[in-house]
């Protein structure tokens, strides 16, 4: 969600290469994004600035279908110094949280929810760099290492960092991960806030879809995550659907740009409210990545969690029983049958 939505609102085969028998099935992660662990600043107190979802939210996803919750947290609060150890009592609870929604049957990607800053200080630079971006990791992923049904997802729509220098940022991490023996799928975003529009433009320091497709993984076991959203600006800050027409291309485009370069797509973050021209939108956003499971592994909603307003658009939490529009077309795309996934690679391939 893009930094002034959310602050005031406070893939995957076996292998990267589709194989002919997952080729025509839908994409096998659809999902929502549980908001609330990234709620408010770094020495924020839980329960009262930031919350992860209950067990009664995860149940209810679980039950409508959703087969993967991206959570997001923030990195400042996992490690509070750069370098440094893990907080033991944030992990414990994103460790409790991931526990509950595995117990649902749900995969978990993990989120830092920080668009690519730490602090105010951005990735890359001191002290913030890209070392320091990858011991973070390191350390995170040696926590969930080869656990069935975690991925990865390195970053929160980075934005105002060269593509070029957020490679470098993206690659540090990735061998960081592979170095401490982790073989879980890793998400990689692009700079610009990942931005499935902008995805072949020269945003900022050249396009994505040029300067992204060196990333490095020794494992080859990763897929790119982009956002897009329906209004006039693909910002996700209306609650109108202006831009639902470019939206619908600009996910034809990526997907265009996946199976060219025979790579793997996740669409992190989509949202829209309930009005006809967003609906509209939105089914066909999922019909082009239904059509495409060779490209697409997945999808996942922004947005639900408890603290959600229940003014807000896109909301997806329930409200005294209430179902919204939007989780009723989320429901029924994921009851189509999807191929199976790995979110680990086997070792010794």
């Amino acid at each position: 969600m893009r930094t002034r939505r959310h602050l005031t609102a406070l893939v995957l085969a076996a292998a990267l290469v589709p194989s002919p028998t997952l080729a025509a099935d839908p994409p096998c992660y659809r999902g929502v994004n549980l908001s609330g662990g990234e709620y408010g600043e770094r020495d924020g107190i839980y329960g009262t600035n930031y919350n992860y979802p209950s067990e009664e939210t995860i149940r209810y996803f679980a039950a409508k279908g959703m087969t993967i919750v991206r959570l997001p947290f923030r990195w400042e609060r996992l490690q509070p110094v750069l370098g440094g150890r893990l907080d033991e009592d944030e992990l414990k609870r994103i460790k409790d949280t991931v526990g509950l929604i595995r117990k649902h049957g749900m995969a978990v990607l993990l989120d830092p929810h920080n668009f690519g800053y730490y602090d105010k200080v951005q990735v890359g630079t001191a002290p913030a760099t890209d070392a320091a971006f990858g011991d973070f990791w390191a350390r995170l992923a040696v926590e969930f290492a080869n656990q069935d049904g975690i991925l990865f997802g390195l970053m929160n729509e980075p934005h105002d960092i060269k593509a070029t220098d957020w490679l470098d940022a993206a690659n540090a991490a990735i061998r960081s991960i592979r170095a401490v023996g982790a073989r879980n799928l890793i998400l990689v975003p692009g700079t610009a806030w990942s931005g499935a529009h902008s995805w072949e433009e020269d945003v900022i320091g050249g396009a994505n879809g040029t300067v992204m497709l060196g990333v490095r993984d020794p494992l080859d076991f990763y897929a790119y995550e982009v956002h897009q959203y329906l209004d006039i600006d693909s910002s996700g800050t209306h609650p109108t659907c202006e831009g639902a027409t470019a939206a619908v291309e600009a996910i034809a485009g990526v997907t265009a740009w996946l199976k060219k370069n025979h790579k793997r797509g996740f669409l992190g973050e989509f949202g829209a409210a309930a009005d006809k021209d967003c609906m509209s939108g939105l089914t066909e956003i999922y019909s082009t990545m239904s059509d495409n499971g060779d490209a697409w592994l997945g999808w996942s909603y922004w947005a639900a969690g408890e603290w959600w307003p229940a003014d807000e658009p896109f909301n997806v939490q329930p409200r005294k029983g209430t179902e919204r529009p939007q989780m009723r077309l989320l429901a029924n795309s994921a009851k189509a049958k999807a191929g199976a996934c790995a979110s680990v690679k086997p070792a010794g391939k």
